[in-house]
């Protein structure tokens, strides 16, 4: 539900939330690249049997690792956050083989979607393809489990600043002057908590400046936020996310004894016209 007070400080931009079942479509991601989608949510989209196989994946996966970058939370795979464009780069390489081994044998469901929107974009004269530099290639996804203590399993934040932090010679750095669009696949849900709020907010580098977060983005606190309304997306396994990663977002506290909050995640955006690229 809607948090109805207003801002006198912050901007408040207005959320346009998508809510239904089925299967997600490429008219939809394009419309949240476009901006006319800020969140997408997308109900029951595959299998409860895929869901539990991938969970079973990662708990078993040697690949599983402690974030150390001061962000609480377990992962399979490589995050840009805070890194330059060559130790990213080399540890999605590296882990190439721990984010096939969450799919086992299963059809990606990740890598259907990007295989999709790449054939719609191809046919418009764009080409998608996955984020590179010469130490390797970006994955198509990494597995999370956010585990903070505190009103937040993560807190809010916006994924545009972080783009920032790699430098010009990161090629995603130039999807920050465009929509980042934000891509969460559900395997796992506790019965509470672990809704993905998004708040009616979408920073600028003024704002992200006037809190010390320009090149993370991450956190905001909650004095900044209060005033800010926010909406709440209520997921459960089987189901999917997109949103524009402009606007601040987190993921409320879930009860500890639960079945952990398990998500499969990527990035996408225009880094030119005719040019979109895909990284984790």
């Amino acid at each position: 539900m809607l948090n109805k007070e207003v801002s006198k400080v912050q901007a408040i931009s207005p959320l346009s939330i998508k809510e239904r079942t089925g299967t997600i479509n490429i008219a939809e991601i394009i419309s949240v690249l476009k901006g006319e989608i800020t969140g997408l949510h997308i109900k029951q989209a595959f299998s409860i049997e895929a869901a539990d196989e991938i969970t079973a994946n990662f708990t078993g996966n040697p690949g599983l690792k402690e974030r150390t970058d001061g962000v609480p939370g377990q992962y399979i795979g490589a995050s840009h956050y805070r890194k330059d464009a060559s130790t990213y780069f080399a540890e999605a390489q590296e882990a190439r083989p721990f984010v096939d081994a969450v799919f086992g044998n299963l059809l990606d469901p990740v890598r259907g979607v990007f295989d999709g929107l790449k054939r719609h974009l191809h046919s418009q004269g764009i080409e998608l393809r996955l984020a590179q530099s010469e130490q390797g290639q970006a994955n198509v996804c990494r597995a999370l489990c956010w585990s903070g203590t505190g009103t937040y399993d993560l807190e809010p934040h916006d994924d545009v600043a972080q783009l920032l932090y790699g430098g010009n010679d990161c090629e995603i750095s130039a999807v920050a002057n465009n929509i980042v669009a934000a891509l969460n696949f559900y395997p796992s849900m506790p019965k509470e908590g672990g809704n993905l709020r998004i708040w009616s907010h979408k920073p600028t580098v003024a704002d992200r400046k006037s809190q010390g977060l320009e090149t993370t983005g991450y956190p905001y606190s909650t004095a900044y936020l209060e005033p800010i309304p926010f909406y709440d997306l209520h997921l459960k396994a089987g189901d999917i996310a997109l949103i524009d990663g402009g606007y601040v977002h987190g993921v409320t506290r879930h009860s500890i004894n639960d079945k952990r909050r398990l998500l499969l995640n990527c990035f996408f955006g225009f880094a030119q016209p005719d040019l979109v690229l895909w990284w984790t």
